[in-house]
């Protein structure tokens, strides 16, 4: 029974972030937004609402290490398989913008949560905490991140404008307005469904709650990003699908990790350092690659693969 609820809890947060995504992003476009922009906000935050739900669920509940183990394995899942396969499918052009601002801002998150999180290194503390304060620093920075978004929003209203008046087609924004609610709603009972569940298992095989979150509960949390990111990608929309993955990864640390830890001080196990250190490197080596021709290749997506799998081995035997 325990596993048949896990994966209607699954079948929840991804249909519901499906829904999710698809309401909000035809307000959005009702409004006249850019596609880079629903790629950075409306898509990334939506596909981000299971990370969203469970981290907020496991601080509720007193799990740490899920709330933790789950945001790190999906950021580092989002650059490296969900990249990864897109730009198999389809190499992902990458604009100017994103390469100086965007991607940076996801470094920024990355070093900030490392920095936030190594009490016993820099302060000589007895263990390592993400505390209430360090909750308030990170909202802080999502607030800083949303401000750049408003700038972006306001240069790029007036050309989205002009592109978009001329379908003639009217919003149905009771649809949209009911699949949106729907999909939310959907989002935060199988996110409870999810950490219940996956909790429950773990300890009937004696794995750690982080590497629960690590494994099973960031790749079942990450696949509305990888869903959205690839159809993206086959539909030729670089823009959505890569402001998707680095919209995404930056509203997980920022704000996800940022409430997480208002809701319940997280208590940060000291081998989870060393992931977040693996998931600093994979932002600089899909930096690097962004900076090749302004584009991430299918020999760029090969290695981002592997680099994963190779990620995968190393933590099931470490733990």
């Amino acid at each position: 029974m325990t596993y048949l609820l896990l994966i209607i809890g699954f079948v929840l947060l991804i249909k519901g972030a499906d829904f999710f995504v698809d309401g909000a992003s035809k307000i959005a476009q009702t409004l006249h937004v850019s596609p880079l922009l629903i790629g950075l906000t409306v898509v990334a935050f939506g596909t981000s609402s299971p990370e969203a739900t469970v981290s907020i669920v496991s601080a509720l509940e007193g799990n740490a290490g899920v709330a933790m183990g789950n945001v790190v394995g999906s950021n580092i899942f989002n650059i490296t398989i969900v990249v990864g396969i897109t730009a198999l499918l389809n190499p992902l052009q990458v604009e100017n913008e994103t390469i100086r601002k965007e991607i940076p801002f996801a470094m920024l998150a990355s070093v900030a949560l490392l920095i936030l999180i190594s009490d016993i290194t820099l302060q000589s503390m007895g263990a390592n905490y993400i505390t209430r304060g360090d909750g308030f620093v990170l909202l802080l920075f999502f607030a800083v991140f949303l401000y750049y978004i408003f700038e972006v929003a306001r240069k790029s209203r007036d050309k989205a404008k002009q592109e978009q008046t001329n379908t003639g087609e009217k919003p149905l924004w009771t649809k949209n307005i009911i699949l949106t609610v729907g999909g939310l709603l959907a989002i935060i009972f199988g996110g409870e469904l999810v950490v219940t569940n996956a909790t429950e298992i773990a300890l009937l095989f004696g794995m750690s709650e982080t590497l629960v979150g690590l494994t099973i509960v960031a790749i079942g949390t990450s696949l509305p990003e990888l869903i959205t990111s690839i159809t993206a990608a086959i539909k030729k929309q670089s823009e959505i699908a890569l402001g998707n993955i680095i919209g995404s990864n930056i509203f997980n640390v920022f704000f996800v990790l940022g409430s997480a830890s208002i809701i319940s001080p997280l208590a940060v196990e000291n081998k989870l350092v060393l992931d977040v250190l693996i998931m600093i490197v994979m932002t600089i080596l899909l930096l690097i690659f962004s900076r090749t021709h302004f584009k991430v290749g299918k020999l760029e997506g090969v290695i981002l693969a592997v680099f994963y799998i190779l990620y995968m081995i190393y933590i099931i035997i470490r733990n």
